[in-house]
């Protein structure tokens, strides 16, 4: 029969086992403070600026109809497709008179490649016929008008503020609303309800800049389902660090546009773009 280990031994063995209190203990962050956060936002806004000097809203137009009718078009399809499909649109309905005159069937089929082209179309001529019958055939500029009309929203009316008219508006799309909440400014799903809160962050002058840069930096590095961590610049402020891949190497494989040297959205973009041109529709691939 063995030996029996002594009360002495016994408690060594416990002892040697047991893990030190301290090594039980989860470390528990220390919940950010309100003033940390927008410290931190404000410093993402100018490393941002930084990363993107060139940032632009990535629709072509030409003056706030073409804005507006190309932001319209935008829902539901990429910028890239509207880009593709407008030059002939606005070749054939030039001005809101034009698209208000225009017969539907022949309207939907110049706009069919951005699809939902039936709702589209009905948007596209109600809200030409109210610029042609209540605002003498211009677009108005400010929100409260804006939103009166078919087929616009906050979201395009600050679009067309901003871009066409130097009015200061936050466009809260789906990549500004995942990397607002992504970045923990907000945790609001709403969209009205993060343009509050985030207009409350920075100053308005900020607003419509801060707008280019967090969607360039969702479309190009801050993906959805795969964002670049590792190629991030702005990755040593993030705390949603590592929810994509974190390997230097294979995050520059999923960098878009000009990151990854691969052509941007607009097919005339503003000469300060480093990028290449978008090709137009019908482009056979690698043709560019």
């Amino acid at each position: 029969m063995g030996e029996q280990p002594s009360a002495k031994s016994k408690k060594a063995t416990k002892a040697t086992d047991e893990k030190p209190a301290s090594a039980k203990r989860t470390k528990t962050a220390k919940p950010e403070s309100r003033l940390a956060m927008v410290r931190r936002a404000r410093r993402m806004n100018r490393e941002l600026a930084d990363v993107y000097p060139y940032a632009h809203p990535e629709l072509d137009f030409r003056d706030p109809f073409e804005l507006l009718v190309a932001t319209v078009l935008s829902a539901q399809t990429t910028d890239l497709r509207v880009n593709q499909t407008t030059p002939a649109l606005f070749a054939k309905y030039p001005t809101p008179e034009d698209m208000a005159a225009a017969v539907p069937e022949e309207l939907e089929e110049v706009i069919r490649p951005t699809g939902f082209f039936r709702a589209k179309t009905r948007s596209l001529i109600g809200l030409s016929t109210a610029l042609r019958d209540r605002y003498d055939g211009e677009v108005p500029g400010t929100l409260k008008d804006l939103v009166t009309l078919p087929g616009v929203g906050r979201k395009t009316a600050n679009v067309v503020l901003g871009n066409a008219f130097d009015v200061p508006g936050l466009t809260v799309d789906t990549h500004f609303g995942r990397l607002v909440r992504r970045w923990k400014w907000t945790d609001q799903e709403d969209p009205e309800k993060v343009e509050a809160e985030i207009a409350e962050i920075f100053p308005k002058s900020e607003w419509t800049m801060l707008s280019h840069r967090i969607i360039f930096h969702g479309r190009r590095v801050c993906h959805s389902r795969k964002p670049a961590c590792g190629a991030c610049p702005i990755a040593h402020l993030c705390p949603s660090y590592g929810e994509g891949e974190t390997d230097p190497e294979k995050a520059k494989k999923l960098l878009k546009y000009e990151m990854g040297g691969y052509p941007g959205q607009r097919l005339s973009p503003p000469p300060d773009y480093p990028g290449k041109p978008a090709p137009p529709l019908g482009t056979p691939a690698g043709a560019e």
